[in-house]
């Protein structure tokens, strides 16, 4: 197998790594909160010679990057529906007791009368502790701009908590729009100014049409690349055809 070929698996690889993902920002259009990932590939000159215009690159996969961009706010009418405004994460507890991250602020009380999100993920206050509401005064509940939940009487039942997190390109998405820190970065620690907006929800940021010409881009490189393998594996062979000839 020539230096072509090597080449363009390289690149096919990256391109099916960047469909995948493409394919799953598609899928997450409509889901709130959700951040757009991409991947994070690089061009790498396996000589090593500095030499831009000799050297036959290869394409490394560095992993992925989610664009932070903030997502159109849509009022819902539910009181227990929040949207970040500016920066800032909500956290989430999983089931193994850790601390998520997301955006997704369709919230509900639960059985256990704790303030969750659609997947049952209890959302967390500024010392990471969970938010208990009484069933009968949920639909009552106001939620300040700074997070702060109040009954009808005002009297205060607890903060959401909205969190910086360092290193967020290192994080793994857990799915249903959350992401877990790497064991090794920075903790996370609480926004001082939170913006909350009660009765409405952030948008993804995913733009559709933009994604699905982005689709149409990869499937045609990848097309090329694939034709390109075929083309040196061809002419491989007829070489190694005329070579064999006996004169």
């Amino acid at each position: 197998m020539g230096t072509t070929s090597y080449v363009s698996i390289s690149l096919a690889t990256a391109l099916e790594r960047s469909l995948d993902l493409a394919a799953h920002n598609m899928a997450n259009a409509s889901t709130a909160g959700y951040k757009a990932q991409h991947p994070l590939l690089e061009a790498v000159d396996p000589s090593g010679s500095g030499d831009d215009t000799q050297a036959v690159s290869f394409v490394k996969d560095n992993g992925i990057y989610v664009d932070l961009s903030q997502g159109a706010l849509v009022q819902t009418g539910n009181s227990l529906d929040i949207a970040v405004t500016g920066q800032g994460w909500l956290g989430y507890l999983t089931e193994d007791g850790q601390t998520a991250y997301g955006r997704d602020g369709r919230l509900s009380v639960d059985a256990d009368g704790q303030l969750v999100n659609l997947a049952g993920n209890p959302v967390v206050d500024e010392a990471g502790a969970p938010i208990n509401i009484p069933q009968d005064v949920a639909h009552l509940v106001q939620i300040g701009q700074d997070g702060t939940l109040t009954d009808q009487n005002g009297g205060v039942l607890g903060r959401i908590g909205l969190f910086n997190v360092p290193s967020f390109a290192s994080a793994s998405p857990l799915g249903n729009g959350l992401f877990l820190p790497h064991p090794n970065a920075p903790a996370s620690a609480p926004v001082e100014n939170a913006q909350f907006a009660q009765g409405f929800i952030e948008q993804s940021n995913v733009k559709p049409v933009v994604e699905m010409i982005h689709l149409m881009d990869i499937q045609r490189a990848y097309e090329r690349a694939t034709h390109l393998m075929s083309d040196e594996n061809e002419l491989t062979k007829q070489a190694i055809q005329r070579l064999g000839r006996v004169v």
